[in-house]
């Protein structure tokens, strides 16, 4: 029997890397059909009630659209198209939704229980890129890397930035404070070894692993850290407890000269104290990749402070992760047609 599979795909990732994943985990089982999203190109967008999304964010994707590609398919593999409520009162065969993303914020995952539709997600399937990224970003912003292109780029030599008042010691001689352990906090603790640098972790939930005990990685509070590292790397989730929890009090307890790194979710920072901690001397630098605002406005006044490197968001970014995040979908449909448990549900 061939199961019907409809897929949204986007920009990056693509229906057709989908439909390929899907086809080797199910072999004949399956008969996809893909549309694709002009994301990244166009931003996603907070749900609303005027479009038929209320409820959900991080979203891209027209409700009538989506609905009229999946029509009568048992399963639906996005990874960031809209399912609110009202959309899935409009898919009476809808039986399993595949999101291959960290959280499931596309989706009213409520609204899917309580109509017995399964969702599954791919939790961690960007942490190897985020935490690579994240060793670039440090090194980016302790050896002053993106300001010397930037000088460089508009014709101007910046011999100054070789001064011994601007540099900084090499990662190996630093105290790297790590806020979260989980998938991607751990991998980063297991890259910042190799460098030897000394490293901290917080995380009230998480014990450190038997390798970093051995290597010397001490698990200690959010205080103890903040007044010790000369860069701190933020890798919580977001939650209740977490959300704008990096405050002008926070900053104020960092080591003075110190480096706050945010490769993780904007929402868990306030950026007007963290502006304020930078603008004033306090912070040394920052690097950021996410930001309570996105897209980052034009006129952030953040954005014009010489001492922060910025990118928009693309510390998940591989091709890796595109494999790895097509391979878990492409299996949780695989477990859903032979009936067994799904790996990540929602």
């Amino acid at each position: 029997m061939t199961h019907d599979v409809a897929i949204v795909g986007d920009r990056f990732m693509r229906s057709a890397r989908f439909a390929e994943a899907l086809e080797a985990a199910c072999g004949t089982g399956v008969a996809c059909r893909g549309i694709d999203l002009p994301w990244p190109d166009e931003p996603m967008v907070a749900g609303d009630a005027a479009s038929g999304t209320e409820g959900l964010l991080e979203c891209q994707g027209d409700p009538d659209a989506i609905v009229a590609h999946a029509a009568d398919a048992p399963i639906l593999v996005t990874h960031l198209a809209p399912l609110s409520a009202g959309m899935l009162a409009r898919l009476p065969a809808l039986e399993l939704v595949a999101v291959s993303r960290g959280g499931p914020v596309n989706i009213d995952t409520g609204a899917a229980r309580a109509r017995g539709v399964k969702v599954v997600n791919t939790p961690g399937r960007n942490a190897s890129a985020v935490a690579e990224f994240t060793i670039g970003a440090i090194i980016a912003e302790t050896r002053n890397i993106a300001r010397g292109h930037e000088a460089l780029s508009r014709g101007e030599w910046r011999g100054d930035l070789y001064r011994a008042d601007v540099q900084r010691d090499e990662l190996s001689r630093l105290t790297v404070g790590v806020v979260g352990y989980g998938e991607i906090g751990t991998r980063v603790v297991r890259l910042l070894r190799a460098f030897g640098c000394r490293i901290l972790v917080d995380d009230p939930y998480r014990e450190l692993s038997n390798e970093d005990h051995a290597a010397g990685v001490r698990r200690v509070d959010l205080d103890a850290l903040l007044a010790a590292a000369d860069v701190v790397t933020l890798h919580a989730r977001v939650s209740e407890e977490t959300r704008g929890f990096m405050n002008a009090e926070v900053f104020a307890r960092m080591r003075p000269g110190s480096v706050f790194v945010n490769t993780a979710r904007g929402p868990m920072v306030d950026y007007a104290a963290l502006h304020e901690a930078l603008a004033s001397g306090h912070l040394g630098g920052a690097m950021l990749e996410t930001f309570d605002v996105e897209p980052l406005p034009s006129d952030s006044p953040i954005a014009r402070l010489p001492n922060v490197t910025l990118t928009p968001h693309i510390a998940g970014a591989s091709l890796t992760t595109v494999r790895v995040a097509a391979e878990r979908v492409a299996e949780e449909v695989r477990r859903h047609l032979a009936g067994e448990p799904p790996l990540n549900p929602c």
